[in-house]
């Protein structure tokens, strides 16, 4: 390999460029199709009417990011292929999701999930959600805005400020436009872009290798091959029980309760179809998640005798990727731009997705509430004009996340580990401990918080060493040089490399103790650790409070489903439920079947409607065992 510095060409900018447009083309022609946006639910949720292998590819791309592009081939060659027990942690959380998560809030017909934690239990719990979800969805996109910038700072030279600026503003252009059906769809060509990537590096670098066998070989011969790791430390960065017990956690508090990924599959026409897309989303993980774990392992071969991390072509375990590339790739012009285009598919569907989901919770948690005379034309307009603003704030986000550490892989799953894990921990409170009160939850909320907090930054200011994470041994023996640049750059950077290993970091006498046990457990455990201590917080101050609410609505604990009907369903009508409210509404209500059960009530008593809450004078509301409290139960309007 060529100590010269590789750069991209012509045509490789002109497969990127024609990627962008594409990308572009597809978001603004679905948004403005058939007239754009008439209400907030269209802009949020599509009008509840997409079928599910859309939302399913729209769904794996979003966590499926750059950060995948650039961590897990990175992590594979470093840690081997245990790597893919990922998988396995993934295919218990849609079990879980499916089974726990989907149905309680498809059946409320929520558009944000933080809605729920008001009608369990308090306005001041829904909003203590929807704060930490904006910060730890703000954060993780900003540190995904950031892993395509570093691709092209690094390996071409390009400006960081024009790498942040071109993904930041074409991604807010078309998400502001288009909404939601703009996000997914253009999701379903970027997943398709992420996998065409991988599969072309995947069959280059096993040529050049020599082919599958001597792939394998190589990798088995040098620990790479290493799924039986089940060894229960938890300091070891990657084992069976770390992708089992915290990636499992993990991979729940994005996909159960998250607000970008719930605000999909319940976009769908059915329960049928949103299950059914889950599971679309997960075969798309395996494919992603297998194909860079490959790559990961071919680029160990490939550099298996000179490790560019040691000689110094590449400054971080994140540049791997964007090297190999180039390396491979240097004689087939506009091969090494699909790669590029690659990694910036991914970062288009991720940032996408999470401005659309964070517009859509500000409205829902934060605006109509407390404006709820809004038209449905004002909603659109307000709703745009946030995803403006949070793509901005993202952009400026992600000019900080160059100070990472770590890497990107590991900073993303610890933000999403820290804030996310607690907030899975409320939920899990909601749903299965109808015990549970306001105080304990929000006590649950700020130990979880506190404590994986605490991890994370201890972990971040005394990091554990390589022999604690179990990094596997690389070599520089095998590069190809001059005499001088062997004498003065392999011979000084082995023997640091030896005195690295030999020095221990107990040795280190400003180091604390508790560096070496609880700093040093897996990234991977942070959410777990935040999620279980929020529950079990919570429960403890529940049961000492005891439950301040006797009688709760149907449908918001999960073995009480089957009093909730669906109240998500297609819509046969075309203009939306805004429109239909602005009429007489006496008129409407003439053509209701009331059900038996239901009284007439005071003429300021909210009314839900799906996802909606509206005062309409003379209507209906079902029989209540709790006095003041929003009603729950879905009327056929």
């Amino acid at each position: 390999m060529a100590d010269a510095r590789a750069t991209f060409g012509a045509w490789d900018y002109g497969v990127f460029a024609l990627m962008l447009l594409v990308s572009t083309g597809i978001g603004l022609g679905v948004g403005l199709a058939r007239g754009g946006q008439r209400s907030a639910d269209d802009f949020f949720t599509g009008g509840r009417s997409l079928s599910a292998l859309p939302v399913g590819l729209s769904l794996a791309a979003s966590f499926m990011s750059a950060v995948q592009v650039l961590g897990v081939p990175a992590e594979a060659s470093r840690y081997g292929l245990k790597f893919l027990w990922m998988c396995l942690g993934q295919l218990l959380n849609l079990l879980l999701t499916t089974t726990l998560f989907l149905p309680v809030f498809y059946r409320l017909g929520l558009t944000s999930t933080y809605q729920y934690l008001e009608m369990r239990f308090s306005r001041a719990v829904r909003l203590c959600g929807t704060i930490q979800y904006l910060v730890a969805t703000m954060l993780y996109t900003g540190i995904v805005i950031y892993a395509p910038a570093l691709i092209l700072n690094q390996v071409t030279g390009l400006d960081i400020w024009a790498s942040l600026l071109s993904t930041g503003i074409i991604c807010t252009v078309y998400t502001t436009v288009g909404g939601m059906k703009a996000v997914v769809w253009t999701d379903v060509f970027q997943v398709l872009v992420m996998l065409m990537g991988f599969w072309v590096v995947l069959a280059r670098g096993t040529m050049i290798v020599g082919g599958p066998h001597r792939v394998l070989e190589l990798a088995q011969n040098n620990s790479r091959i290493n799924l039986m790791d089940f060894n229960p430390d938890p300091r070891s960065r990657y084992t069976f029980w770390t992708f089992v017990v915290g990636g499992t956690l993990v991979w729940l508090s994005m996909y159960g309760v998250n607000q970008a990924q719930v605000q999909r599959y319940v976009a769908c026409r059915t329960e049928k179809q949103a299950k059914l897309a889950l599971i679309i989303n997960q075969l798309g993980l395996f494919l992603i998640v297998g194909s860079a774990a490959g790559c990961g392992i071919v680029m160990f071969t490939l550099y298996i005798d000179c490790d560019p991390l040691l000689t110094g072509r590449i400054s971080a375990p994140d540049q791997y990727m964007p090297l190999l590339v180039l390396d491979i790739f240097e004689d087939l012009p506009g091969i090494p731009g699909l790669f590029l285009a690659c990694a910036y598919s991914g970062t288009l569907s991720t940032a996408s997705t999470s401005i659309n989901a964070m517009a859509a919770v500000t409205v829902e948690d934060l605006i109509k509430p407390r404006m709820p005379s809004l038209t449905p034309w004002r909603l659109v307009i307000i709703s745009k004009g946030l995803s403006l603003i949070y793509g901005t704030a993202c952009l400026t986000v992600a000019a900080l996340s160059s100070l990472l550490g770590g890497g990107v892989l590991q900073g993303s799953f610890t933000v999403m580990g820290v804030i996310s894990g607690p907030l899975l921990g409320a939920f899990i409170l909601g749903m299965f401990f109808r015990s549970c009160n306001t105080r304990g939850v929000l006590s649950g909320l700020c130990v979880g918080v506190a404590l994986s907090l605490w991890v994370a930054v201890g972990s971040t200011l005394y990091p554990p060493s390589e022999q604690t994470m179990g990094v596997l041994p690389t070599s520089a023996a095998g590069c190809v040089m001059s005499p001088t640049n062997a004498s003065d750059l392999l011979g000084p950077m082995l023997t640091s490399n030896a005195s690295s290993q030999m020095t221990s970091p107990k040795m280190d006498p400003s180091r604390p103790a508790i560096a070496d046990s609880f700093y040093a457990i897996s990234y991977l455990y942070y959410g777990a650790l935040g999620t279980l201590s929020t529950v079990l917080c919570g429960a403890v101050v529940s049961c000492l409070t005891g439950p301040k609410r006797t009688t709760l609505g149907p449908g918001l604990i999960w073995w009480d489903l089957s009093k909730q009907m669906s109240s998500v369903a297609p819509k046969e009508e075309e203009a939306p439920l805004d429109d239909i409210l602005t009429k007489n509404s006496e008129e409407l209500l003439d053509g209701v079947k009331r059900p038996p059960d239901f009284l007439p009530i005071h003429v300021d008593h909210p009314l839900f409607l799906g996802q909606k809450e509206v005062k309409v004078a003379g209507s209906w509301a079902p029989r209540s065992g709790h006095n003041g409290g929003p009603d729950l139960r879905e009327s056929d309007l």
